[in-house]
């Protein structure tokens, strides 16, 4: 929506005009999830309704989502809402905390520490059939979670069923674990990207938590993030990459 003289009008897109996805997949472009993106950034309205009208000046057939938010993330940074681009770059970041996958784990654990957890990585435990190595140990009041974290390198990456049911079995597996300091609660499947369809489906029927960006059908890692008031250093406007990598 947008406002224009004290009378809210809607914000429509070009008639059939198709954008392509971090996956390859082309979708209609919709405003409203552009402007939901910047609304959850903390854009102001005047700000947002900008940027808008600016990419659909811009919109050609084909344009890609990283186009998209580039010109919105240009905008923001020209006009110096350095927290609101900060907060808007957020997804970006977090692939700046490769390749390894290891940033990202340590990056998890902080978060959840922020959240009153207790937190470890890399940790060895003893399941009732197997030994196993999980990403992050967290406990709060007596509960403790394992956590495996799947990081995708580019944005199209996406954590597929054959992760969600290795993970389910895992924690499965530590749950019946006979070594009291290895059981667990449950099992948390956690990435930087999306799940597959079928993932999500499987961990619905199963009861395994899985954390994704921005997902309707999964936990919001984002909104963990903007409550712990933790953001990925990546996502600093005012560093360079050699000083963020130095840190």
């Amino acid at each position: 929506m947008s406002t224009v003289g004290g009378v809210v009008r809607p914000i429509r897109a070009p008639v059939n005009i198709l954008i392509t996805k971090a996956d390859g997949e082309q979708e209609p472009f919709d405003p409203e999830k552009l402007i939901g993106s910047l609304d959850h950034s903390g854009a102001s309205g005047l700000m947002r309704d900008r940027i808008v009208a600016h990419v659909l000046q811009e919109l050609r057939p084909g344009m890609t989502t990283e186009e998209i938010y580039r010109h919105a993330y240009q905008i923001l940074r020209r006009e110096e809402e350095q927290p609101v681009a900060a907060r808007y770059s957020v997804k970006r970041a977090l692939f700046a905390l490769g390749p390894s996958g290891f940033p990202f784990e340590q990056f998890l654990a902080e978060v959840l520490r922020a959240h009153g957890w207790s937190t470890r990585t890399g940790v060895a435990l003893t399941g009732r059939c197997a030994p196993h190595e999980i990403d992050v140990w967290a406990e709060k009041a007596g509960r403790r979670i394992g956590i495996e974290a799947k990081f995708h390198n580019e944005a199209g990456g996406k954590t597929d069923i054959k992760d969600a049911l290795y993970v389910k079995a895992r924690y499965d597996d530590l749950k019946l674990s006979p070594d009291g300091a290895s059981r667990v609660d449950e099992g948390w499947l956690v990435t930087n990207t999306t799940f597959t369809r079928n993932a999500i489906r499987y961990a619905q029927c199963s009861n395994l938590t899985l954390l994704a960006w921005d997902s309707p059908h999964t936990n919001n890692r984002m909104n963990l993030i903007e409550e712990a008031r933790v953001p990925p250093l990546t996502c600093l406007t005012r560093l360079t990459d050699g000083e963020t990598h130095r840190l």
